[in-house]
């Protein structure tokens, strides 16, 4: 078996944004290296083999600790008496403990975004080194009030390279003290992503239909957990009522504990008996993708249903609610203004569709600065995986 590289921190396929990670760096690795079949360490390997043909990686499912009661007892007792915090990843990362790699990759881009997955990544890295495992942050976002906490400061600087996907994240890091020589700016590695293009469903029109993705995570940075889909109801009904285009609603995340087929399924069926209003199916990250670029515009909150979107030069209004949707939309267009809508700005449905109203008037514009900056953005995204291989000389 070749460990040489144990990606780290993937969460599952039915986050197709996962996904499109694992996929597409795995392609960017045998690029450079034909014999190179990274082991993922996994939370669901059968939800992966759903989506992902293992010729490409080797899925390693991770301990769950919360399924055998008794070794979740014991390991409990022994971290609180040898205040050993590191024993859980050992034990969750069994394979990677036993069997350490040469480089460990954190593929979780989003992790450091969110104050309660901090200590787990942490202490995964720190477990790494130990084991002399060189480490790599890939493709993340960082919140910049995270790393000015101390211990987040000094986890940045165990990493043997971090790749940030956008600048605001960047020159947190610079700010923070990672030295330039193991911090570069490189875009997502899901720019890259293949596109699979399968026949359209029955009332899809290339070209003239309207894209929307929702994620029930914004429920949560919303003051009124209910204001998005009011939005969203009002932006449709908004479409329908001016425009003769179709409406597609993609869903991007599939997780029972998190699936946005719940919030679109209820839009689709406020809005199925118009005849003008599709529900896509689930389907993998490239085939995703092959709707969402034969969209005439899109409107979502996923970060990678908005990416595979940017990287298909459609224009795109992102329902962002964290670092990555400002970062991503600045470095592609020098701003982020009308491009992204906070979800912690949103009142009014009337908010919701002016930003579609400017973004569908100025359609032609933005598909001529994305058809200029992509090209060279998926050259910059292919430095996901040399900044791999140059960890393994």
């Amino acid at each position: 078996m070749d460990n040489r590289v144990t990606l780290y921190m993937h969460s599952g396929s039915g986050n197709h944004g996962c996904e499109a990670i694992v996929r597409s760096l795995t392609s960017l690795l045998n690029a450079q290296d034909e014999t190179l079949k990274p082991d993922v360490m996994t939370n669901d390997r059968a939800e992966d083999l759903l989506y992902v043909p293992e010729d490409i990686c080797h899925f390693v499912e991770e301990n769950h600790m919360d399924r055998n009661v008794i070794n979740h007892t014991l390991y409990y007792i022994y971290r609180k008496i040898t205040k050993d915090k590191e024993s859980f990843l050992r034990y969750r990362f069994k394979h990677m403990y036993k069997n350490p790699p040469k480089v460990g990759v954190s593929i979780g881009g989003d992790t450091y975004c969110y104050d309660y997955m901090v200590e787990e990544i942490m202490l995964t890295n720190s477990m790494l080194h130990k084991l002399g495992t060189k480490t790599i942050l890939l493709g993340c976002s960082v919140e910049p009030s995270l790393v000015q906490r101390p211990d987040v400061a000094a986890d940045m600087k165990l990493y043997d390279k971090i790749l940030a996907r956008e600048s605001i994240t960047y020159n947190a890091l610079l700010d923070a003290g990672v030295s330039k020589e193991r911090l570069e700016l490189a875009p997502d590695p899901a720019f890259t992503l293949d596109t699979e293009y399968l026949p359209l469903p029955e009332g899809f029109k290339e070209g003239k239909t309207i894209g929307l993705n929702l994620s029930p995570l914004i429920g949560m940075y919303a003051e009124d957990k209910d204001i998005a889909i009011k939005c969203y109801e009002d932006l449709i009904q908004h479409i329908l009522d001016t425009t003769d285009n179709t409406i597609a609603l993609i869903p991007h995340v599939v997780w029972d504990r998190s699936n946005d087929r719940i919030p679109l399924t209820l839009l689709y069926d406020k809005f199925k008996d118009t005849g003008r209003i599709l529900l896509i199916k689930d389907h993998n990250a490239p085939q995703l993708k092959g709707f969402i670029a034969r969209c005439r515009l899109f409107i979502g909150a996923r970060t990678h249903a908005t990416i595979a979107a940017y990287s298909s030069c459609v224009p795109t209004l992102v329902i962002g609610y964290s670092v990555k949707a400002r970062g991503i939309a600045r470095d592609l267009f020098g701003t982020e203004d009308k491009y992204v809508l906070p979800v912690q700005e949103l009142k009014t449905g009337k908010q919701l569709i002016e930003s579609y109203e400017w973004l569908n008037n100025n359609a032609s514009d933005i598909t001529k600065k994305l058809q200029k900056a992509i090209p060279e953005y998926v050259i910059k995204a292919k430095r996901n995986g040399s900044a791999v291989i140059d960890l393994l000389s």
